[in-house]
């Protein structure tokens, strides 16, 4: 069975050295001192290793079953669900006055990296709980936050979200559910909607889902969507559950991987919905809730990597095959282990790498939420909103391309479900494509994010990094060896943006052409710099005479192996961006 070992250490690192959350003004942060977080990190990573992981193989072979209208989840996951509420892990940053503990958003993040590495099918039913529990908070009636935010915090109750319909995935305008007003105030939900994870299970006593539907004489397009309360079971006026809703599950989803969630179709037949928010702006309160999973899916990529990694790792170091040219390093054996040839250390550098700077960035990223939300701050709000297209289409992507690797580490065996690698693969595959395929954060970044505000947060993000390197820059070593490279990267997104601002008003799909490649050009260009503000901490450890010079050593090498091996694939992406969409639209539809 794969092993996994919450990297608590590098955790500590990020959030103390790196971010020094203890030491930020926003409220609540002055609370996370190492003990605090160390304990909660400790105690996360053991759940996740002695609750979760031996159910992540179970979920994958079991799957879920559908037996008279009612989902049945992997043997053992109601136990590790009744675990993980009566730890507390459902409800770490809910409000106290709904029986969370109020922490800040980051710690929610950090202490779910863990479990999403140790059981990314059974998170899933908590972290989209989590998501309806914070759309109802932002946009719910005080009635609404009684009925529902304090059994959502303590997941008796479970959420879902309900966008896709059989013709109409990223065109949400085109939707057909219709919401019909009773005359109580409450409405009729009639339709289908497909691809709902976690729709139906055995998990909760109540389910929670919101739904996006047509009110009769709204406008056309998104701008007559309205979003809506639809519980599985009706909530009486004591809170105690009523009738059952006109709302059942048709069919599992067959899928590729994360098979221990319940993937459902959701058929709704005259349903009792309940308004959230106003008439005909459901996508302004359904992207509360998406915002929340894109950050939570873009953990998915990087989670996934890390516990790819750690196996193939440990495979590395313990693999006898072929000797290594410059000397044996194994005598005494027939061979030596794997990790003594380049290329394999070369694929685990870009895993490490991969893995440790996308902790970094996701975590820097439920900083600027946090600040957004715990103090207003327009400008984290302007940020993060400028960044979520790239955490969740960049990491996913990259993510994925780093289970495939620690994979091919494996050679023959990586192919053999018993050694888990596949699972991994498999269960990655997914963020590339749920809660706004990439392609779409792509066009979303380039469409509308750049423009934003009149390019004002992409200026800022760039003046930020440029502030950065020239507060560093008299260190000659970490000029060099970081960032230098990191400068010239930031110049290539910066003429890729210029590129794209010159061409949207006469040739549009020339940046339409290249929002992939500046999607990922950016994720680099954010890793960068995530990679030099751990080296400068790494630095400034070793000069206090840090115990562990191992770790912050280590830190420092990998941090050039990305400025030297990763950072240079901005001039490549740079080079396809200004070839224009002339080489990609060359052919007719009819020839390709």
């Amino acid at each position: 069975m794969p092993i996994y070992q919450s990297p608590i250490k590098d955790m500590q690192f990020v959030l103390h050295e790196v971010l020094r959350v203890s030491e930020d003004d926003c409220p609540g942060y002055a609370d996370l001192d190492r003990d605090m977080t160390g304990a909660i990190l400790e105690e996360a990573g053991r759940v996740a290793a002695e609750v979760l992981l031996p159910l992540n193989a179970v979920g994958d072979r079991e799957g879920c079953r559908l037996e008279n209208g009612v989902v049945r989840t992997p043997t053992g996951f109601q136990d590790a669900m009744r675990a993980m509420r009566e730890g507390g892990w459902t409800s770490i940053d809910c409000d106290p006055e709904h029986g969370g503990q109020g922490l800040p958003y980051v710690m929610h993040t950090a202490a779910q990296e863990a479990f999403v590495s140790a059981n990314m099918a059974f998170n899933m039913y908590q972290g989209l709980t989590h998501g309806a529990y914070s759309a109802i908070r932002s946009h719910g009636t005080e009635a609404q936050k009684a009925t529902y935010l304090p059994r959502l915090a303590t997941h008796e109750w479970s959420g879902t979200m309900n966008l896709t319909e059989p013709h109409a995935g990223t065109d949400l305008g085109i939707m057909r559910t219709r919401a019909t007003p009773n005359g109580d105030g409450s409405y009729a939900i009639t339709g289908q909607k497909i691809f709902i994870s976690s729709g139906e299970h055995d998990l909760t006593e109540n389910i929670i889902h919101l739904v996006l539907a047509r009110i009769p004489g709204g406008p056309d397009g998104t701008k007559g969507v309205s979003l809506f309360i639809v519980p599985k079971f009706l909530v009486n006026e004591d809170g105690s559950l009523g009738a059952r809703n006109g709302v059942a599950c048709g069919k599992l989803e067959d899928k590729m991987g994360i098979h221990g969630n319940a993937t459902c179709v959701m058929n709704y037949d005259g349903a009792t919905g309940f308004l959230l928010g106003e008439e005909h702006k459901g996508m302004r309160a359904m992207f509360t809730m998406m915002n929340e999973a894109r950050l939570g899916v873009a953990m998915q990529g990087m989670a996934q990597a890390e516990i790819a990694y750690q196996n193939a790792l440990g495979y590395a170091r313990e693999r006898l095959q072929g000797r290594d040219l410059t000397g044996a390093k194994n005598p005494g054996g027939l061979a030596d282990p794997i990790i003594v040839h380049p290329d394999v250390r070369r694929s685990l550098m870009e895993q490490k790498s991969f893995c440790e700077g996308a902790r970094a960035f996701t975590y820097w990223g439920a900083t600027l939420i946090d600040r957004a939300h715990r103090t207003g701050d327009q400008d984290a709000e302007a940020l993060i909103s400028l960044l979520t297209p790239v955490l969740k289409g960049f990491l996913t992507d990259k993510g994925f391309e780093m289970t495939v690797a620690a994979q091919q580490l494996y050679g023959g065996h990586g192919y053999i479900e018993e050694w888990g690698m596949s699972q991994f693969v498999r269960d990655a595959r997914i963020a590339m494509i749920y809660e706004g395929a990439n392609g779409i954060q792509a066009l979303d970044l380039v469409g509308r994010k750049l423009a934003s505000d009149g390019g004002r947060p992409v200026m800022a993000f760039f003046d930020m990094i440029k502030g950065f390197i020239k507060a560093h820059e008299g260190d000659a070593d970490l000029k060099a060896g970081v960032l230098d490279p990191l400068k010239a990267a930031s110049k290539d997104l910066q003429a890729a943006a210029m590129f794209f601002m010159q061409a949207a008003g006469k040739a549009p799909n020339d940046a339409l052409a290249g929002a992939t490649d500046f999607m990922h050009m950016m994720g680099h260009v954010c890793l960068g710099y995530m990679w030099a503000r751990m080296a400068v901490a790494a630095k400034a450890s070793l000069s206090e005479g840090a115990g562990d010079r191992a770790f912050y050593e280590a830190k420092l090498a990998t941090a050039r192996y990305h400025a030297a091996r990763q950072l240079p694939a901005t001039g490549m992406h740079l080079a396809r961006i200004t070839s224009g969409a002339a080489p990609v639209m060359a052919l007719e539809a009819a020839s390709f």
